[in-house]
């Protein structure tokens, strides 16, 4: 593709990226660019055992994912079936050897299912989210990072919480979350042969959420599969040669037309890092956005000063 065109595309990406954050705080209604979702009598209410599919992307964070694979491992689900579904590209080889380590793992509970895409569709979270809520068979999907653990108890109290419900979207009012950890720290360290790891709970810290942010959107089936993810938005379904900013979660709300309900959902971890896979090491790009990362830890956090 000739630079102009790449340079075009990528201009008319932030505007319409822009225009739809604009849109969604309420400048312009939902209804004008998707149709009407299933009212919430319409929806489902699960009572007993039922299946939850998890969604993550994965692209030059196999570190991360490792945790979280290992957290289904050690702490699997007893009061429902988890579909484990993972989005990656062929050309991040660490990611594609650990889910091969990880899928020859038979857990109760535990249904897993690798989804390559090319990698200029991963780098567009939109794309893989939409492909997995169109399709899913699931009572309630959770759209999640790969960064975060399921710890001892989670899917189970997650179970008890969505027992008759028909929300459309819900999250975990509290978290446990490490600060920001450098690339030189011992638990973002690649370790081979890969193996089941597992976290010190005591590292982690509480933090409170009042919306149903990117990695802890868990949405009623019904709805997804009538909505997709954002999947009448041209610009989160649209290929990009370059990993794109994760704008996509506050439209989606806007879609829904709801921030969430908040529940309690105890032994939600993420581990939080500074350098991010999706950029170039050492670049003046990467050493800005880790320094920013810091400074908005630093403000945000009391707890991490």
């Amino acid at each position: 593709m000739q630079p102009g065109k790449i340079y075009s595309q990528r201009w008319y990406s932030r505007l319409s990226e822009y225009f739809f954050r604009v849109a969604a705080s309420g400048l312009l209604p939902a209804g004008w660019f998707a149709p009407p979702l299933p009212g919430e009598d319409e929806r489902k209410a699960v009572k007993g055992q039922f299946v939850l599919e998890i969604v993550s992307h994965c692209w030059q964070y196999s570190n991360m994912l490792a945790y979280q694979l290992s957290s289904l491992v050690n702490y699997p689900p007893s009061k429902l079936t988890v579909i484990v579904t993972v989005f990656y590209s062929e050309e991040d080889k660490d990611t594609q050897e650990l889910l091969e380590f990880f899928g020859s793992k038979n857990i109760p509970g535990i249904q897993w299912n690798w989804q390559t895409l090319p990698k200029e569709q991963l780098f567009r979270r939109g794309i893989g989210r939409n492909k997995a809520a169109l399709s899913s068979k699931a009572d309630w999907v959770w759209f999640t990072d790969c960064d975060i653990i399921f710890h001892k108890g989670c899917l189970d109290s997650l179970a008890d919480a969505l027992q008759g419900r028909r929300d459309a979207l819900v999250f975990p009012h509290e978290e446990r979350a490490t600060p920001m950890l450098d690339e030189a720290n011992p638990m973002l360290q690649q370790k081979r042969p890969f193996q089941v790891v597992d976290i010190d709970a005591d590292k982690f810290f509480t933090l409170t959420r009042d919306r149903a942010k990117g990695e802890y959107q868990i949405v009623h089936g019904d709805v997804a599969r009538a909505g997709g993810y954002c999947s009448t938005i041209p610009v989160f379904q649209t290929s990009s040669d370059h990993w794109c900013k994760c704008y996509d979660d506050r439209v989606y709300r806007w879609l829904l037309g709801t921030q969430g309900v908040p529940i309690d959902i105890p032994g939600c971890y993420q581990i939080r890092h500074v350098r991010k896979g999706r950029y170039k090491k050492d670049t003046m790009w990467s050493k800005l956005r880790s320094n920013i990362r810091h400074i908005q830890a630093w403000i945000r956090e009391p707890s991490t000063k």
